[in-house]
């Protein structure tokens, strides 16, 4: 190894966690083994992307440290194809610092990243942040969370809506799932930005506003009015229970008013009653 790679110090505690590296480049992969290494972490290392698949399949690792530019499947199609398969925390490594760049990787699934080049002990402090988080999101197997018509699993890594199953990527379900677990608490958008990414990770928070949007879309019936993942101008979002979701309009016209049988005229309402605002647009 070469003399200008400083060597970590022994590792100062028993192994644990296993990380599988996946880095076309050697002699980086060395020094990221190393590391991680003296962190007390189990590591595995491959140079392609088909390799690391099979590895993440094989082994099972806690946390895959990912290169972007890598042979035969690069770091973002491995990212989409575990995204279909398993929540493991992904670090992607990338060359690339244009903010779309960086958005991209995330929305793909990538939990972090750290562009090169990078500081070995900021790329362990990454390591750290990540497996903490997910030791801390596990909690025990029965605690499914349920705010109103939405329902999260944080085990099975679900997240249904009236009953519908919700598809997620692992950015928006650590959002979700941070809110579930206090219902009715205003986060800022640093607060989560530090849950889902670790403090420090981001140079901004639209990737926060990014997830609620697309959130909204999965999970409100009007995304541009919602009832349920609301904004607290001027401090952040909260998560609140709101009335039944009711997506496909087929569960009845409206309260105590029930769909009709095949074959048989719709009910009809009574006197309309009077309309009572709540102090939105159009309130007196």
């Amino acid at each position: 190894m070469n003399d200008s790679v400083s060597r970590p110090a022994r590792p100062s505690r028993p192994l644990r966690d296993t990380v599988l590296v996946a880095e076309d480049d050697p002699r980086q992969a060395e020094v990221l083994r190393l590391y991680l290494r003296a962190e007390g972490y189990e590591v595995s290392v491959v140079h392609d992307g088909r390799a690391a698949l099979d590895a993440v399949r094989r082994l099972r690792p806690d946390l895959l440290v990912l290169d972007v530019m890598m042979p035969k499947v690069d770091g973002l199609d491995v990212c989409r194809v575990l995204r279909r398969e398993t929540s493991l925390p992904v670090l992607m490594l990338t060359a690339r610092s244009a903010e779309d760049d960086l958005l991209l990787g995330l929305d793909v699934g990538a939990d972090n990243y750290v562009t090169k080049p990078y500081s070995p002990r900021e790329l362990m402090a990454r390591v750290r942040t990540l497996l903490r988080r997910v030791e801390r999101n596990a909690g025990p197997a029965d605690a499914v969370l349920r705010v109103g018509p939405l329902t999260v699993d944080p085990l099975r890594h679900e997240v249904h809506a009236d009953g519908r199953p919700v598809e997620c990527t692992r950015g928006e379900f650590t959002v979700l799932s941070t809110m579930a677990a206090e219902p009715g608490r205003v986060f800022t958008r640093q607060q989560l930005l530090e849950r889902t990414h670790g403090w420090d990770s981001m140079p901004t928070t639209r990737t926060i506003d990014m997830y609620v949007m697309n959130l909204r879309r999965k999970v409100e019936r009007d995304p541009r009015h919602p009832v349920h993942l609301v904004t607290v101008y001027g401090v952040g979002y909260k998560l609140v229970p709101g009335p039944p979701i009711d997506h496909d309009h087929d569960h009845g016209d409206g309260p105590g008013i029930p769909s009709p049988r095949p074959g048989l005229p719709s009910p009809r309402p009574g006197p309309a009653a009077p309309r009572v605002d709540g102090g939105g647009r159009g309130a007196a």
